[in-house]
């Protein structure tokens, strides 16, 4: 049950959504532009990689991000490869696209389409694929497939890389619970402080 509050920053939440992402991608438009023809060097044409993600009410939708792994890397959720994997699969393109966040660029795209939003729980992928994820989330009320999935999110923000799955799971559901206004700009802010090295914790 929202808050009235929350009903009606959601229609806000939206309209911010598609005004920031539009921003976005036109003064970014240099970077994406560069960031694709470096990736159609680097993995030979194929710079755009392509999953099926689970978003609001675990509709599935199309995902995309600047390819940081060699094509045919297992298809998995990120904390569950190795780092010997991770040094097996990921090229030296990919390991600083991902150190910039620029292979999460292309998810403006996805906020525009309203597939997702710049703030909510991480989309994951099926849950046959991430088995142990989507146990976790369905075990907690609200779920985090109650809201549109986020570029970022609380979880990551306070956790960061920890591969706790119920610790995540609890804090999406944290997030879907008491989300507002001030807490998406904090989260926004401190997502671009975390690009810089900033430890948020807990």
């Amino acid at each position: 049950m929202l808050a009235p509050g929350q009903k009606i920053y959601l229609p806000i939440k939206r309209l911010v959504d598609i005004g920031g992402s539009l921003f976005g991608i036109i003064v970014l438009s240099p970077i994406l532009l560069f960031a694709l023809i470096a990736g159609a060097i680097s993995f030979h044409g194929h710079p755009i990689f392509k999953s099926i993600r689970l978003g609001k009410n675990e509709k599935p939708f199309a995902f995309y991000k600047f390819r940081s792994m060699k094509i045919g890397a297992p298809m998995k959720g990120a904390e569950d490869f190795t780092d010997e994997e991770k040094k097996k699969y990921t090229t030296k393109w990919g390991t600083f696209i991902r150190k910039t966040s620029i292979d999460e660029m292309l998810q403006l795209f996805s906020i525009l389409k309203g597939d997702m939003s710049f703030i909510g729980p991480r989309p994951m992928l099926s849950a046959e694929l991430e088995p142990e994820l989507y146990a976790a989330r369905k075990s907690f009320k609200p779920t985090a497939f109650e809201m549109r999935p986020g570029l970022s999110g609380y979880a990551q923000i306070v956790m960061k890389r920890d591969p706790d799955v119920m610790e995540k799971a609890k804090n999406d559901s944290y997030y879907v619970k008491n989300f507002s206004m001030w807490m998406d700009i904090k989260l926004f802010v401190l997502s671009f402080m975390v690009l810089f090295g900033y430890n948020a914790g807990k």
